[in-house]
C-alpha cells in the first residue's frame, strides 16, 4: 500500500531520472564554469591595464568582480564534486528512505544552491526530487544550510 500511495502522490523515486539530471548538471556546470572563467580572465587583464593607466578606482571595482567570479568558480567545482558523489551513490539513495548520512552534505548543499541559482534548471529538478524523496525536513535543512568551519 505504501508504494501505491507514494506513486499516487507523485513521490516515487526514479534513479534513472536523477542519474540523467546529475549528468546534465555536470554538463551545464562545465558550460557555466567556462563562461565564468572567460569573465574572470578578462577582468584580470582589465585590472592590469587600468593600473597601468592610473585608474585605481576602476581597478578596485574590477578586483571586486574578480573576487566574485573566483568565488563562483569555486562553487561550481564544489557542486561538480557533489554531483559526482551523487552519481556514484544513486543506488544508496534508491535503497534508503532516509537521507544517507554520507550524502547529507551533498544533498543539503544542492538544495541550498537550487534556491539561489535561477540559471540552473537541473538543480531545481534535483531539489524537487530530494524534497519529495526525503521530505521537507531535509529541504529545510538544505535551504538553511550554512558553511561552518
Amino acid at each position: 500500500m505504501g508504494k501505491k500511495l507514494d506513486s499516487m502522490l507523485g513521490r516515487n523515486f526514479h534513479a534513472s531520472k536523477l542519474t540523467s539530471l546529475v549528468n546534465l548538471a555536470v554538463s551545464r556546470l562545465a558550460v557555466l564554469r567556462h563562461q565564468r572563467q572567460a569573465r574572470y580572465s578578462l577582468a584580470r587583464s582589465d585590472i592590469a591595464q587600468l593600473l597601468k593607466l592610473g585608474y585605481h578606482d576602476r581597478a578596485l571595482l574590477r578586483v571586486e568582480q574578480v573576487i566574485k567570479e573566483q568565488n563562483m568558480l569555486d562553487v561550481f567545482v564544489m557542486m561538480e564534486g557533489y554531483c559526482h558523489s551523487l552519481a556514484e551513490r544513486i543506488n544508496l539513495i534508491e535503497q534508503q528512505k532516509e537521507c544517507p548520512e554520507e550524502l547529507k552534505e551533498a544533498i543539503s548543499s544542492m538544495i541550498f544552491a537550487a534556491t539561489r541559482c535561477g540559471e540552473f534548471p537541473e538543480l531545481q529538478e534535483m531539489r524537487a526530487i530530494f524534497m519529495s524523496r526525503f521530505g521537507k525536513d531535509e529541504g529545510v535543512r538544505g535551504s538553511r544550510h550554512r558553511i561552518t568551519q
